[in-house]
């Protein structure tokens, strides 16, 4: 089995994927047990441009996964037309977000986007607010039963040179 192309991520493909995150809420999240054994449960995301963020109950096993190792892997998926879909998958670093300015941004940002589900909650002891930081994303659109994907990296220059926002319609 050879390993798939991995190439940097460019314009085009960083704003179809930001279009995609924005019209989506759920996504897959996969995080490592200590046993070794994947464990993949449905959380509600937002997202600022590429980041995504998530809260999950500060006494899960999810959280204490995710302390132990913060290597994650993300799906999400957006119906198109009939035998049609365009998704995404990550993989990535996921870690707590303490500083309460960007706990009140992201807060902002979730009320904004979804002002009749308030997700994220002002600063609760009995959550934590978790940043996934993507690394390597992986795009795929089927059309007509076809999958179509394509791998790309995320540098650190490439991280921070992306907008916060996107500016234009999923291709």
């Amino acid at each position: 089995m050879t390993a798939a192309k991995i190439t940097p991520i460019h314009g085009d493909a960083v704003t179809a994927i930001v279009d995609l995150l924005s019209a989506g809420r759920l996504m897959a999240l996969g995080v490592n047990r200590p046993d070794g054994w994947p464990q993949v449960t449905t959380v509600g995301y937002i997202n600022e441009g590429l980041d995504l963020y998530f809260v999950i109950a500060r006494d899960s096993q999810k959280l204490a996964n995710l302390q132990a190792d913060p290597r994650v892997s993300i799906a999400i998926r957006r119906e198109a037309g009939h035998g049609d879909a365009v998704g995404v998958s990550m993989a990535g670093h996921a870690v707590e977000v303490t500083d309460p300015a960007t706990i009140s941004r992201i807060n902002t940002l979730a009320w904004a986007r979804y002002p009749d589900f308030h997700i994220y909650g002002p600063g609760s002891d009995f959550v934590a607010v978790i940043h996934l930081t993507p690394q390597i994303m992986s795009p795929v659109s089927i059309t007509d039963g076809r999958s179509h994907a394509e791998t790309f990296s995320l540098g650190a220059a490439t991280v921070d040179a992306i907008p916060p926002l996107p500016v234009t319609a999923l291709i």
